[in-house]
């Protein structure tokens, strides 16, 4: 399993997303748009805060899990990929993380 990637969750969510199958947890999420979804990334973001200061190590890894699936739908519904993202992360790696962030408040 150690081989599995973010780009292969990335499939399999756009896959199940645009799939309709009424057994589909994706494709009934995907349906319900982005409100719904983001809505659901949030809850998982809070999710994840929270078991990151309990220090529960399996309730973070479970939640993680959940939070990166469901800002995965969000980039489909938003038509983002992945790899856009990973461009402007590795375009912010290449100065200092203070640099970066005061051009971003340049604005």
């Amino acid at each position: 399993m150690a081989d599995f990637s973010l780009d292969d969750l990335e499939r399999i969510v756009g896959t199940r997303a645009r799939s309709g199958a009424a057994d589909s947890w994706t494709a009934k999420l995907y349906a319900q748009g982005m409100e719904r979804a983001a809505k659901k990334l949030g809850e998982e973001a809070v999710e994840t805060v929270i078991a990151a200061v309990a220090g529960d190590t399996k309730g973070l890894v479970s939640e993680s899990a959940d939070l990166l699936y469901h800002w995965l739908v969000v980039l489909a519904l938003a038509d983002v990929k992945l790899s856009d993202v990973l461009a402007e992360l590795e375009r912010r790696t290449s100065q200092s993380g203070l640099a970066e962030k005061a051009s971003r408040n340049q604005g």
